[in-house]
């Protein structure tokens, strides 16, 4: 085969750099992961599952507890693993509850009331957070058929009780900036959109990506008393001085690195500053389910100052054609990062008793 032959597909590169590997087999902190899923679709299955088995998995990654977001996809769900997984294992799981936005059209100028009412009714059934999926802002529309932008007034109800019931707001809006890109040759996620089309979110139809990160900052400014996660990196991994600036402005903002760290690792100076400047503010997440193979990665690019490794377990990188750098973080703040700044938003959400020894 002539060069002139060879697919993007079959060019597998093997780097000729001579490097380093540090990988950790378990963090130096026992994590909690603030940004997972348990269920069916993302996360392996679990619910099916003997639970001794992911409880098996956790410790052997080193993992404490897992803050499962599947709740984001119906109360039926949410009730399910409620059931299955925090009353087998109380202190290892906490989980998170959702919006059924497709009752809008029932409910109609009172929706944001009935949601809010929803939210109070699956908090007193053990939810322990609110999970904001990306359709928001993307695909969710009012009852005339208009879609809903993220900072709309008409559901401040909804963030308000949130605040009311001392629950964190983990919210997900827009995607990869190159996901709202052209799909041509210059967009660098373009194998990726390939294999996933329906990830591709252009403008026009969709929203601009600076509209839709635009609202959520204003959303997360115009209610202080609501503690808002902003899920990958504040939604905007690729532009950490963007990020910086809202959770500057907003002390009631944290973010998660959840799927960021092919960004934040390709970037390893700024994302080191970024860090150290917010070590109170980040939490450790993944977004992968429970893997421990997974899990080592996120280690070593935390705590590691190796160079030029994968960012996950693919043959071809699964975001793009890059190759990431270890931060080497501090002691203080990889435990920040890892337990301590979720322990402090989930305290009173559950037992946690565990987690202080």
């Amino acid at each position: 085969m002539s060069a002139a032959d060879l697919s993007l597909y079959e060019f597998r590169p093997r780097p000729a750099l001579v490097t380093q590997d540090h990988t950790p087999q378990r963090p130096r902190y026992p994590a909690i992961d603030a940004h997972n899923h348990l269920g069916p679709v993302w996360g392996g299955g679990w619910a099916d599952r003997p639970l001794i088995e992911l409880l098996d998995a956790m410790d052997e990654a080193g993992v404490q507890a897992v803050v499962d977001l599947d709740g984001g996809w119906g109360e039926e769900i949410l009730y399910r693993h409620l059931d299955h997984f925090k009353a087998g294992a109380p202190d290892r799981f906490f989980h998170f509850g959702g919006v059924d936005w497709s009752q809008w059209p029932e409910q109609g100028d009172g929706f944001a009331e009935w949601a809010a009412a929803r939210l109070r009714q699956q908090v007193s059934r053990g939810a322990q957070g609110l999970k904001i999926w990306k359709g928001f802002g993307l695909q969710v529309c009012d009852h005339h058929g208009h879609l809903v932008a993220v900072d709309d007034t008409r559901l401040d109800p909804l963030w308000q009780t949130a605040a009311e019931l001392h629950i964190p707001v983990l919210i997900h809006v827009a995607d990869p900036v190159a996901f709202f890109d052209p799909l041509d040759q210059y967009n660098e996620r373009w194998e990726e959109l390939h294999a996933h089309p329906d990830w591709h979110f252009p403008s026009p139809p969709y929203p601009a990506f600076a509209t839709i990160v635009e609202g959520f900052a204003n959303l997360v400014r115009r209610h202080p008393h609501t503690i808002f996660i902003g899920a990958h990196v504040g939604c905007y991994a690729e532009n950490l001085a963007w990020v910086s600036a809202l959770l500057d402005r907003a002390p009631n903002l944290y973010v998660d690195i959840a799927t960021r760290i092919a960004e934040l690792g390709r970037q390893p100076y700024t994302a080191r500053r970024f860090f150290l400047k917010y070590a109170d503010r980040i939490l450790f997440g993944t977004d992968i389910g429970v893997h421990p193979a997974w899990y080592r990665i996120y280690y070593r690019f935390l705590e590691t100052d190796d160079e030029y490794f994968a960012y996950d377990l693919d043959a071809i990188p699964g975001q793009g054609r890059w190759r990431i750098y270890g931060l080497y973080l501090p002691g203080d703040v990889l435990e920040k990062v890892y337990r301590l700044n979720a322990l402090k938003l989930l305290q009173g959400q559950g037992p946690v008793t565990a987690f202080e020894k």
